[in-house]
């Protein structure tokens, strides 16, 4: 075996029931949940192993999603996981990254968490903004479509892998630039339920109110070396992270060319950590030839055990 690369996915994964069998099944991921809820001001397991309707929103589905990555986390170090060369997550996964890497504590990665996610929800009100997947077209042809729309913000706010590319800003300019990348020759154009068009300018409100929240929190020696959504590569200098956070939220997630720099590292053995399979997929669409493995339940867990451990 190669390289390692843990990957943690984002908001837009989480379901009902995420982590209810660690939780029931395994101490420690027990324990994380447990704590969860006392930083977070709220009950983590009804979020996420009840049918309510606050697992949806932004504010609960960011704290819960890193409570869920993380408890499995704890699990595998537990039980003696060979350990990633490398990590990244996108978008919200990489606070996880940034745990698994030894950056954050889990209590400042869960408290930061929530704070970014009531500035993220707060930032712009319901129905003002949007997001659409465009499936099937060229970044370059959707970078120069976008530039041609010159009432109301939309911008690029996901590179997620070949042929699929996320916009995001304003409602109506998000449905004008549907319109021009269908004529510009996209397969599909799919507006994605979402509270808010994040990853764009009109976020920066949020991150101006997450930096100074990242102020107060301890940035460690980076342990792992991890991979920024922001820049799509390695950072070097723990102290550059604190900036890096803070253009996140309003700037595009270059995951493709994140997991693009990963390859080139030598990864060759990807495991995404967390709710769905989404990243998984992702790679698959990058670089077949790499060996992909996702664990969200215990019976993958015991699974990518048996296979990393034998």
């Amino acid at each position: 075996m190669g390289k390692i690369a843990f990957m943690f996915p984002g908001q837009g994964a989480q379901y009902v029931g995420m982590g209810k069998d660690f939780y029931d099944t395994i101490p420690v991921c027990r324990e994380i949940f447990d704590k969860a809820s006392e930083l977070a001001g709220f009950d983590m397991k009804r979020i996420c192993f009840e049918e309510n309707e606050e697992i949806n929103i932004t504010e609960y589905t960011q704290a819960a999603m890193v409570t869920v990555s993380a408890a499995i986390l704890a699990a595998m170090k537990e039980q003696k996981f060979p350990w990633a060369d490398i990590t990244a997550g996108l978008s919200l996964g990489e606070y996880n990254a940034l745990l698994a890497s030894d950056v954050l504590s889990f209590d400042d990665c869960c408290r930061t968490v929530r704070k970014r996610g009531i500035y993220m929800q707060e930032a712009v009100p319901q129905g003002i903004g949007g997001m659409s997947a465009v499936i099937g077209l060229d970044a370059k042809v959707i970078e120069k479509t976008l530039q041609e729309i010159n009432q109301g913000i939309v911008e690029i706010a996901n590179y997620n892998c070949p042929g699929q590319i996320v916009i995001s800003g304003e409602i109506d300019a998000v449905k004008k630039a549907g319109e021009l990348l269908k004529e510009a020759g996209a397969k599909r154009v799919l507006p994605l339920n979402v509270s808010g068009p994040f990853h764009s300018s009109m976020l920066k409100p949020a991150s101006e109110k997450l930096y100074q929240e990242l102020k107060t929190v301890e940035i460690r020696p980076i342990k792992v070396p991890y991979i920024a959504n922001v820049t799509g590569d390695v950072v070097e200098n723990p102290d550059d992270i604190r900036e890096l956070l803070k253009k996140q939220i309003s700037s595009s997630v270059r995951w493709q060319q994140s997991m693009e720099r990963m390859i080139f590292m030598g990864v060759d053995t990807f495991i995404e950590i967390g709710p769905g399979k989404t990243l998984s997929n992702f790679i698959k669409k990058i670089d077949r030839s790499k060996k992909v493995l996702s664990i969200a339940t215990v019976e993958d867990f015991e699974k990518v055990k048996k296979e990393l451990l034998t």
